[in-house]
């Protein structure tokens, strides 16, 4: 896969001590804002640290700005949380990173639990219900839009497009856990794209397989908290290409698998996960405070970010000095295409519960014409959608519709 965004002059050091003199405090602020204020996905994100830390405060060099953006996009994990990882380490080392990492994301955290808490006490009402009979054909068209600029992103050649129709094939017909697939996927990559066939360089194949090495069954623990623990641990290590990857790891786990939640439910959470400030994968604060209250939410949080730090502080360095290598670069390539079609599936799995009729319909189509027409934010389109939905289903009275 070709990185969109890579160093094209030698780059200097991450690790380079020269910019590692800046105080926990001054992180933690600067985390806490972005956290709470950015909206605009992962591209807008980065972004918007490039220009404050490196064209603003000079936190650092725009080498290594390059640099960090280019490893986070080889790892597992949401962008732009690897990223704030990466840029609060090389400013304050290893303890920085931990400070500026769950800085961005406690803002995140909490307004996705406040939302989860008025859920649980409000979802059954009416209202509510019509608020996401409008909303959930268009959180289909934003998956789908998402998922075709990734695909324009990372997708070459017919190898990864057989792949990603397989993936998308066994997501919808099996409604199986999408783990093994992303495995199958990078090994394929792997052999096809790397040089295994050809030589074994000392150490590729460890290197090759690391980011699927980490994840414990759910079923590990007795307790109800633990599976959400490590379920969620399990799914923030294999989301390959886009926090979207956690859409089919999720409708396949809480929804199939352990039956957490109902097929609306999970939409809704969805649809929370992209109109709130941070990535979409603070879906999993909200899935996790509908099956657990409270802790359920902290340890899906916990679950879902952790291997971001630990891939940051541990994988990075390596990856730094081997993401060169075309067997690594094979088993992303591999994993991004079974990304990209496990998306897929899920959108026609999670449609068939949104979708029901001319209504949903229209709104769904017109929703995904509009974002592929102008640059609407996720926010507005949420809100126009839930007023139509807030309009058309008392006089509609549809009565496929559940949500709780």
């Amino acid at each position: 896969m070709t990185n969109p965004v890579h160093p094209t002059e030698p780059a200097s050091s991450p690790t380079s001590p020269m910019r590692r003199n800046g105080s926990l405090a001054e992180i933690a602020r600067y985390f806490l804002r972005l956290g709470l204020l950015g909206f605009g996905g992962p591209v807008a994100l980065v972004g918007q640290m490039e220009r404050e830390l490196v064209g603003e405060r000079a936190w650092l060099t725009k080498e290594q700005m390059r640099e960090a953006i280019a490893v986070c996009q080889t790892l597992p994990g949401p962008l732009a949380i690897q990223v704030g990882i990466f840029i609060a380490y090389l400013r304050t080392g290893f303890w920085g990173a931990w400070i500026g990492g769950w800085a961005f994301i406690l803002p995140n955290f909490v307004i996705v639990a406040a939302l989860g808490a008025l859920y649980v006490h409000f979802g059954s009402l009416s209202l509510m219900t019509a608020i996401f009979y409008g909303v959930s054909p268009a959180v289909i068209a934003l998956i789908l839009h998402s998922c075709y600029r990734l695909a324009k992103l990372g997708m070459e050649g017919w190898l990864q497009w057989t792949i990603a129709a397989v993936c998308l094939a066994v997501t919808v017909i099996l409604k199986a856990e999408v783990a093994p697939l992303f495995i199958g996927a990078g090994i394929v990559g792997m052999l096809a794209y790397g040089d295994l066939v050809r030589r074994r360089p000392p150490g590729a194949s460890v290197l090759a397989v690391a980011p699927a090495a980490p994840g414990l069954a759910p079923g590990a623990s007795a307790s109800l908290l633990g599976k959400l623990l490590f379920f969620f641990l399990k799914a923030g290590s294999l989301t390959f290409g886009s926090g979207l990857v956690i859409v089919p790891f999720l409708e396949a786990g809480v929804v199939h698998q352990y039956h957490w939640l109902n097929p609306h439910q999970f939409l809704i959470a969805v649809a929370i996960g992209m109109i709130s400030p941070g990535p979409v994968v603070i879906t999993a604060t909200f899935v996790g405070y509908l099956v657990a209250g409270f802790w359920g939410s902290l340890a899906a949080t916990v679950g879902i970010f952790l291997p971001s730090f630990l891939y940051i502080l541990i994988a990075a360095p390596l990856l730094l000095r081997h993401r060169e290598n075309p067997n690594v670069q094979g088993f992303v390539r591999g994993a991004y295409a079974a990304a990209i079609g496990t998306i897929l599936g899920a959108c026609i799995l999670l449609g068939r519960i949104a979708i029901g009729d001319w209504l949903t319909a229209l709104i769904g189509f017109a929703s995904l014409g509009v974002l592929f027409r102008w640059k609407v934010s996720n926010p507005l389109l949420i809100g126009v959608t839930a007023a139509i939905g807030l309009i058309a289903f008392p006089i509609l009275q549809p009565g496929w519709v559940f949500v709780k």
